[in-house]
């Protein structure tokens, strides 16, 4: 089975990099008419799902790498 549109879409936007404060949370809450706080849980659960590591094997690798330094930080 395969991503739906809006995890694609998330994916995508992880890709991206934002000019300046405040960029990323006005496209979350624009172009996928979530809250921040949702985006975030639901890109939490994607870093998990095996089809997003096929989908975008570079960008889910990257972010996990990311959730475990912050973890360990803690």
């Amino acid at each position: 089975m395969e991503l739906g549109t809006r995890e694609k879409a998330i994916l995508a936007l992880e890709r991206r990099a934002f000019p300046g404060p405040g960029a990323k949370e006005r496209a979350i809450r624009e172009e996928l008419d979530l809250s921040p706080v949702r985006y975030y849980q639901l890109l939490n659960a994607l870093l998990d799902d095996a089809r997003a590591l096929a989908h975008d094997p570079v960008t889910v690798n990257r972010l996990r790498r990311v959730r475990e330094t912050r973890r360990a930080e803690r």
